[in-house]
């Protein structure tokens, strides 16, 4: 045993085994996960290669007397995005491009900027070394402007050469949290232990932890920071040891996603949201299960479909008398994002959610997990969560 399980009894976990052991056998009824499915990483030579061949585009072009263009993958393009059960939202094969020209007004600074930090994860692949993005910004913050030109940049280079943009060697900077029954050894040697008492922020280099060791029932993946950091103070995960909790703190980071993935790849244990009743909270659950557009080139790497929608359900609202005193109409906003969502492709296999959403529409109202406090102080983690994961109340 990895660790000493100090919360319910074996008999509490029963309908979370049947659980998992139902995601098992879907696994292999599947044979395995889908082909493409997994964590495979570019090898240096591989990466230095790819560039050399851009490159090499590009002096072909001159020698020509023609002007160089960088060809890219349209990833914000729904024509583009097919989506499967098994693996979520992911790039067509053969999808529309874009050509970013260096002969173009609107396109040579975009041109310029990605040949020059080309030119960068070159020299980090080349020496094995890193860099975060942000170190890449710093560089010359003045010609790239803002960090997000640099995010995008970085997220087209990677859809261009093909290859996970870890193997660039350039890591983002984890803002996500992660607590409970996981012990871990980083990339340096240092072990981790997530069974203190305060969280431990998530790794910057997800593919190098290693020897991961959890006993764990069950991951959640908590939307909010403030509610993480309330269910640590209300002792959940003693409360319902053996178990873990992440969060993204909003919209998750890419470490926070790939490490989500590394603990479903490697121990296939029920993984369970809990989000807002609103339809940002939606997005965010959608986004871990299913991917976004504009990762859609790294789905594989990315996305768990096995996850479920544990709470706050619109249904909950009712169901539990939540007073309409801390319920919150939804904006214009609310109900565009709301129709979007109801529009994409992954909800026609997800009938049961398309029933929370259309209560939600109906009702106009959103509410958020803090209502739950109304009823008592302690009752997302002494009533609502135990119950929930008890009798099998999610979607």
């Amino acid at each position: 045993m990895a660790f000493a399980p100090r919360g319910p009894e074996a008999s509490f976990f029963q309908v979370l085994d049947q659980h998992r052991a139902s995601l098992l056998a879907a696994l292999r009824k599947g044979g395995g996960e889908p082909a493409g499915w997994g964590t495979h990483l570019a090898s240096s030579s591989e990466v230095l290669a790819s560039i050399e061949n851009v490159i090499q585009d590009i002096i072909t072009s001159l020698a020509r007397n023609e002007a160089p263009a960088f060809t890219i993958d349209n990833r914000s393009s729904w024509e583009n995005i097919k989506f499967e059960d098994s693996v979520g939202l992911h790039m067509v094969s053969h999808c529309t491009t874009r050509k970013i020209k260096s002969d173009s007004p609107k396109s040579v600074k975009n041109f310029a900027l990605i040949l020059k930090i080309l030119s960068m994860i070159y020299k980090l692949v080349q020496s094995n070394t890193y860099a975060t993005k942000r170190d890449i910004y710093y560089t010359d913050s003045q010609l790239f402007g803002n960090q997000t030109v640099v995010d995008n940049i970085i997220n087209d280079i990677s859809c261009m050469l093909k290859v996970p943009r870890r193997s660039l060697h350039i890591l983002s900077t984890s803002k996500g949290l992660i607590a409970g029954n996981l012990r871990y050894i980083e990339e340096d040697g240092n072990k981790v232990n997530c069974a203190c008492a305060t969280a431990v922020a998530v790794p910057s280099n997800i593919q190098g932890i290693r020897n991961l060791i959890t006993d764990a029932k069950f991951l959640l993946i908590v939307e909010k920071d403030a509610t993480f950091q309330r269910l640590l103070d209300d002792n959940f995960c003693t409360r319902m040891s053996p178990c873990i909790m992440v969060t993204g703190k909003g919209v998750p980071d890419l470490n926070t996603r790939l490490l989500v993935k590394k603990l479903w790849d490697i121990f296939h244990i029920p993984i369970f949201t809990l989000v807002d009743a609103d339809p940002h909270g939606i997005e965010i659950m959608c986004i871990y299960k299913y991917g976004s557009m504009a990762m859609s080139f790294e789905a594989h790497n990315l996305t768990v479909p096995a996850i479920r929608w544990l709470g706050l359900l619109p249904s909950d609202i009712k169901r539990l008398n939540i007073p309409k005193g801390t319920l919150i109409p939804l904006t214009k906003q609310d109900q565009m994002k709301l129709d979007s969502i109801l529009k994409r492709p992954y909800i026609t296999c997800q009938p049961f959610w398309r029933k929370e959403m259309e209560i939600m529409a109906d009702s106009k109202m959103k509410a958020e997990i803090q209502a739950l406090t109304f009823l008592s102080s302690d009752y997302l983690s002494r009533v609502y969560l135990p119950n929930k994961l008890k009798f099998g109340g999610w979607i």
